[in-house]
């Protein structure tokens, strides 16, 4: 069974988004990394994630978001089978985002290369997926 394990919004400002989110819904602040890509918070309840991103990199934004957007980017479904959900993906128009995941250097069906837990695709809407079958950091409850 699929589950919502991870979901990342873009923020100007991550810093005093990151600290809202932990001052109001006592989410803990379980990473944090500050690079050429992105400067990012990784925060959890336990069970699911909420990623607070600024862009520095536009691939790794993706073209249809850039560097300066703001809200949801991505939802991340970790997963029993990445193979078998890849081909669902690809069954119902749900395209590998192949600018992304080279630039993370990541690709569907080769075990994510051993890097990133995820692989990138596209969704509905203009939602942009992120499929794992290991999880990512502390979401890890049911």
């Amino acid at each position: 069974m699929s589950k919502i394990k991870d979901i990342a919004i873009a923020s100007p400002n991550p810093d005093e988004t990151a600290e809202f989110y932990k001052r109001v819904f006592d989410l803990t602040e379980v990473g944090r990394v500050d690079n050429s890509n992105a400067v990012s918070y990784y925060l959890t309840d336990g069970s699911i994630n909420l990623a607070v991103l600024r862009f520095r990199d536009p691939i790794m934004a993706g073209a249809e978001f850039g560097v300066d957007y703001s809200g949801i980017h991505h939802i991340g479904f970790q997963v029993d089978h990445t193979e078998e959900t890849e081909s669902k993906l690809r069954n119902n128009n749900s395209l590998p985002r192949s600018d992304i995941n080279a630039a993370m250097r990541s690709s569907m069906g080769s075990g994510h290369g051993g890097r990133n837990v995820e692989t990138k695709c596209s969704g509905p809407d203009g939602i942009m997926l992120d499929i794992s079958q290991s999880g990512w950091v502390s979401a890890e409850g049911e």
